[in-house]
């Protein structure tokens, strides 16, 4: 899902709902559906900028398939990721490897209170 930004152009007060991205060395413009989230060096456009978008002459416009509305913002992804994390937890999980030899750095300990090995981290995405 894409989150609810406002286009990157002065002034526009409209939703995003294509990211631009410029590949300078292929002299090449990127117009595609908005990004999960915001990259540097990146452009967030709504339908109208992204409709009268113009590139410098000499320039090639790569235009991807965009969606027809702007993405709504909708509570089943949060409820879907917390399922998701309560799913992981409830697996059983696998041991971390020995320690190698010659003066291999040992595992990091986990926080007080939190016992089992380290997993994978999430990142949360702020709502703007």
């Amino acid at each position: 899902m894409g989150s609810l930004r406002q286009c990157s152009r002065s002034a526009c007060p409209r939703r995003a709902m294509a990211t631009l991205t410029y590949v300078y060395a292929d002299s090449t413009a990127v117009l595609g559906p908005l990004a999960t989230y915001a990259e540097p060096h990146t452009y967030d456009l709504c339908a109208v900028h992204a409709e009268r978008l113009t590139v410098p002459r000499g320039w090639e416009v790569v235009r991807l398939a965009l969606p027809d509305a702007a993405p709504e913002h909708n509570p089943d992804d949060l409820l879907a990721l917390a399922d998701a994390v309560r799913e992981a937890a409830a697996e059983p999980t696998v041991e971390a490897p020995p320690v190698g030899p010659r003066g291999a750095k040992a595992p990091m300990e986990p926080p007080a209170g939190v016992s089992g090995p380290r997993r994978g981290h999430l990142r949360i995405l702020p709502e703007p």
